[in-house]
C-alpha cells in the first residue's frame, strides 16, 4: 500500500512506521489519520509483525499536533464528527490493537501529538522532547482522549494541571510523573526503543495479545474477571503448552 504522509520499514519482527511531513512538524491532517488508521490495520493482520514503533521523521517533532486549518471553521456537529472519527480510525484503534505499539517521542508531542502517543502502549523520549495539551489556549479542550488517557497515566490532578496550564514539560518531567516510560539521547532513541520492541517480540504473541486487553481494562469492574477469564483461556494456546515445556525442558521458547 503506498502512503503521501508515513513510511514503513520492517525488521525482524519490528515494524516502524514513521509520520513523514517534516515541513508541518508531522501535523496529524485527517489524511494523516487516515494513513495511520490503515497502516495499523494492515500491520495488526501481518504475521511477520510482532510489536510496532510509531515515531515522526526528523529530530524536531514527534506529532506537533493537529492540523488546526482543516477544522478552524467547524460547528459542533462537526467538531464531534471530527474527534469520534479520529478516536474510531486511529486512537482507540491503536489503544486496543492486539499487538504492543511503541512511541518514539523524538521531539514536540504537543496536542493531537501527545494524545497519539499517550494512546500507544508504551512511550520512550528523546531529551529534546517537549510535551503538552495546548488546546485551551485556542479556547478548545484535547478531542482526540487526552482528558481521558493523561489522568490514567499521571492522575488526576496532574492531568488538571498540565490541561488548564496548557504548559509543556520536558521529557524528564515526563518521566518523573509517569508520561513516558523511558528518555534517552536523541540519536540513542529509535536503538534503545528496538532493544524493547526485540525483547517483546521474543515473548508469547498470544499472551501479549490478551495482557493488552487485560491491562485495558485495569480501570474498570471488569478488571479482575476479565484476567481470571483470559488467565484460563491461554491455558488452552499453543504458546502456553511451547513456553511451558521450553521451561522445562530449559530452553527458550519458540512463539
Amino acid at each position: 500500500m503506498e502512503f503521501e504522509n508515513i513510511l514503513i520499514s520492517k525488521e525482524n519482527k519490528i515494524s516502524i512506521i514513521t509520520i513523514n511531513r517534516p515541513t508541518s512538524l508531522n501535523a496529524l491532517n485527517a489524511n494523516t489519520i487516515r494513513e495511520l488508521g490503515d497502516a495499523f490495520d494492515g500491520l495488526e493482520k501481518d504475521t511477520e509483525t510482532r510489536v510496532i514503533i510509531l515515531t515522526g521523521s526528523g529530530e524536531k517533532s514527534f506529532v506537533a499536533g493537529a492540523d488546526i486549518k482543516e477544522f478552524a471553521d467547524f460547528g459542533q456537529k462537526e467538531a464531534e464528527q471530527l474527534a469520534r472519527n479520529g478516536q474510531n480510525i486511529l486512537f482507540n484503534k491503536i489503544e486496543n490493537l492486539s499487538k504492543p505499539v511503541i512511541a518514539a517521542v523524538n521531539g514536540f508531542a504537543l496536542g493531537g501529538g501527545l494524545e497519539l502517543a499517550m494512546a500507544c502502549h508504551i512511550r520512550y523520549a528523546s531529551e529534546n522532547a517537549k510535551l503538552g495539551l495546548p488546546e485551551v489556549t485556542l479556547g478548545l479542550i484535547p478531542g482526540y482522549g487526552g482528558t481521558q488517557r493523561l489522568p490514567k497515566l499521571v492522575g488526576k490532578g496532574l492531568a488538571n494541571e498540565l490541561i488548564f496550564s496548557a504548559k509543556m514539560i520536558s521529557a524528564h518531567r515526563a518521566k518523573e510523573i509517569g508520561l513516558v516510560n523511558e528518555v534517552f539521547v536523541l540519536e540513542d532513541l529509535i536503538n534503545k526503543t528496538k532493544e524493547l520492541a526485540t525483547i517483546i517480540s521474543n515473548n508469547s504473541p498470544m499472551a501479549i495479545a490478551k495482557a493488552i486487553n487485560a491491562v485495558n481494562l485495569s480501570d474498570t469492574d471488569k478488571g479482575f474477571d476479565t484476567e481470571i477469564q483470559y488467565f484460563g483461556e491461554v491455558f488452552e494456546l499453543d504458546d502456553k503448552k511451547e513456553g511451558v515445556a521450553a521451561f522445562l525442558e530449559k530452553r527458550k521458547p519458540n512463539f
